[in-house]
């Protein structure tokens, strides 16, 4: 199982998951032409995409679906909320805390999260054939006794480092955005996304991504400082708006 994004952040998030295969996307927060041309970087066609998978209907992770599944034929796998949201017509319904198989060595579950959105999910990914799993966590304002449960043992986890407490408060933003971003249904801060490391069990953990950083609220050094100070036998990898991260094995 691998996986790659082409970028991650508030600008646009696009996330894909291989396995044998099948080929999953996670999101487009991009233009169709600027979806194409950011696959070039990983060396992948669209047309070997076999499903999408919504998180959200916030234009970061939405914006780009419908024109990218009309145009290649993709199938679309959302939530009746996220669906409604994002005037969708045709659809593959998704639901919290439900198993969903795809292709012939994947399964995936949808994890519901709090998020200011009509009915955000989040997913954990499982290769069948060698029982090694992937947790996508993105886009949640706090961490859940059912979410841990979900991400308990993942192999690999691509977890939001979204905002430094300190560059938040003492930023640019207005108040209310404050709030939000901080808020039980905003996202997460490097501080809590810590926490969810030390709250589950990370003894199967090979490999970390961080995503969704901020580039106002946070910054990709301060991220890499604190994950080099924790006692880990992986380097972590840090995922950036610009450019993502290229294919890693999970």
């Amino acid at each position: 199982m691998m996986l790659a994004s082409l970028g991650s952040g508030s600008k646009g998030n696009a996330t894909l998951v291989r396995c044998e295969n099948t080929c999953v996307l996670i999101d487009c927060g991009y233009s169709l032409l600027q979806f194409e041309k950011r696959m070039q970087s990983i060396s992948i066609s669209a047309n070997e995409i076999s499903a999408i998978l919504v998180t959200h209907e916030h234009s970061d992770h939405g914006a780009g679906i419908l024109k990218l599944a009309r145009k290649y034929s993709i199938p679309i796998w959302t939530t009746v909320g996220t669906a409604c949201a994002l005037s969708l017509d045709e659809y593959q319904v998704i639901s919290g805390g439900v198993e969903y198989s795809i292709g012939d060595d994947l399964k995936v579950l949808a994890v519901t999260v709090p998020h200011d959105a009509a009915e955000p999910v989040q997913f954990v990914f499982t290769q069948m054939s060698s029982g090694r799993k992937l947790g996508v966590l993105t886009d949640t304002g706090h961490i859940t006794a059912h979410m841990k449960q979900a991400y308990d043992g993942v192999h690999g986890l691509l977890l939001e480092f979204n905002y430094d407490e300190g560059m938040l408060q003492n930023g640019p933003y207005p108040a209310g955005l404050k709030r939000r971003i901080s808020g039980l249904r905003g996202h997460l801060s490097n501080t809590q996304s810590l926490d969810m490391l030390q709250q589950i069990d990370t003894s199967q953990l090979d490999c970390l991504i961080a995503g969704h950083i901020s580039e106002k609220n946070n910054s990709v050094d301060i991220v890499d400082d604190l994950l080099q100070q924790e006692d880990r036998r992986y380097v972590p990898v840090l995922a950036t708006q610009q450019q993502g991260f290229e294919w890693v094995q999970i």
